[in-house]
């Protein structure tokens, strides 16, 4: 059996961060990452954006070029899914009864696109985005496509509408909620961002149920609304969340649920097992103190450090990175710092009609979030006011000819 020093499962931003800051901090015994998929380490984000939409290649998204993982002597076992954890005898095993020894383990695994739970759901021709896989699936289906639903109002499902209206396929966006973001902004953004995509040729419905989908020969032709409508459709793309990986683990003993818990260096409760990224539940000062999964290249790369430097007992530093997200639809790029979650006060900096403004959230007075549409002066100097939870006059706020730099906290 096998012995690796480091075991890293999974192989998207808080794998790969890991591999590479154990090298920079100097570890020298064996790292190796397991990875369900058949490709190197690659950027997650753009697969519902730039290549999604053709704008980039798959070899402009990988993080580093395999000669990177080699010469560094790290391993990289491909088309392997790690099924189980034995944290007395310290070994996983693979789908394939492949038995794998540890020293230390890093759960990196993120997770999987959340299925719909109605009729219809394993019909052909409905896709979720979370792999490369998943996206070249999908494009394969294009041209013998033309009417999409897209199931979710969130970044994902956004970013996808937006990427396949470019293509001339007619788009309808379907939200439960009453707007789309609902869970991640305030109530100007979603309409600006709804707005958008309607004049863009998006048909955007909300507040609507899905009751099944409809197929033919297991083939998808349509989603059946609650209230009983019909929508013909030649493709469905759901984007309602992701689903932690965490069963071996939870199995294994580890606390956790909606995600593994770890403690503020990336510990879970096992012995020498760490987890990062999508998957790790964990205590967030600038979620209020909640316990949050995080799903961002920020929080995976933060926590690979985090977790890299405990492994080596190299200066351990607590986890406390402010979060921040980004997202590309259509022309625009909003940026994001902080978590809006639970706020009191948003203050619109600039015109919406613009295309270029910003919306400062407080709570209790302080700032705890910034969405910043084409203002990236907002975004870069916004993030001091956050990650000091900075009390200002929302007037000033207000006030788009002032800097944010210099406003002074009162």
């Amino acid at each position: 059996m096998p012995l690796h020093d480091v075991l890293i499962v999974g192989a998207g931003h808080a794998g790969a961060q890991c591999a590479m800051m154990l090298r920079q901090l100097g570890f020298t015994g064996s790292v190796t990452m397991v990875t369900e998929e058949n490709d190197y380490p690659y950027e997650r984000p753009p697969l519902s954006k730039e290549y999604l939409a053709r704008d980039k290649p798959f070899e402009r998204i990988l993080i580093r070029q395999p000669t990177f993982w080699e010469e560094r002597g790290i391993a990289i076992l491909m088309n392997r899914r790690v099924i189980a954890v034995d944290p007395a005898a310290k070994t996983v095993t693979t789908q394939d009864g492949a038995t794998l020894g540890y020293g230390t383990l890093v759960w990196a695994a993120g997770g999987a696109p959340r299925r719909l739970s109605c009729g219809g759901a394993d019909l052909a021709g409905v896709h979720g985005i979370r792999t490369r896989q998943d996206v070249d699936r999908l494009e394969a289906e294009l041209a013998t496509t033309d009417r999409v639903v897209v199931i979710g109002g969130g970044y994902v499902g956004l970013e996808a509408a937006s990427a396949l209206s470019k293509f001339g396929k007619h788009v309808t966006i379907l939200e439960a909620l009453d707007r789309v973001l609902a869970r991640v902004a305030g109530e100007a953004l979603s309409r600006f961002f709804e707005a958008e995509h309607r004049a863009h040729g998006v048909e955007v419905r909300l507040g609507v149920g899905v009751q099944s989908l409809v197929g033919d020969g297991g083939k998808v032709t349509g989603v059946a609304l609650a209230d009983g409508d019909v929508l013909p459709a030649d493709m469905v793309i759901v984007g309602i969340g992701i689903i932690p990986a965490v069963e071996p683990l939870l199995a294994a003993g580890a606390v956790g649920g909606n995600g593994v818990e770890v403690d503020a260096l990336c510990r879970t409760s096992l012995p020498d097992v760490f987890a990062i990224g999508d998957c790790a539940l964990h205590a967030n000062g600038f979620a209020s103190g909640n316990w949050i999964r995080l799903e961002s290249v920020q929080n995976a790369n933060d926590q690979a450090n985090v977790a890299a430097r405990a492994i080596v007992g190299a200066d351990a530093r607590p986890y406390d990175a402010v979060p921040w997200f980004w997202s590309s639809q259509y022309d625009l790029k909003l940026q994001t710092v902080g978590l809006s979650t639970g706020f009191d006060t948003a203050v619109t900096r600039g015109d919406p009609a613009s295309r270029s403004f910003s919306i400062v959230y407080l709570r209790d007075g302080h700032v705890i979030a910034i969405d910043s549409v084409g203002r990236m002066k907002d975004y870069v100097q916004g993030r001091k006011l956050v990650v000091e939870r900075a009390t200002i006059d929302p007037a000033l706020l207000a006030d788009a000819d002032v800097a944010l730099k210099d406003i002074v906290p009162g």
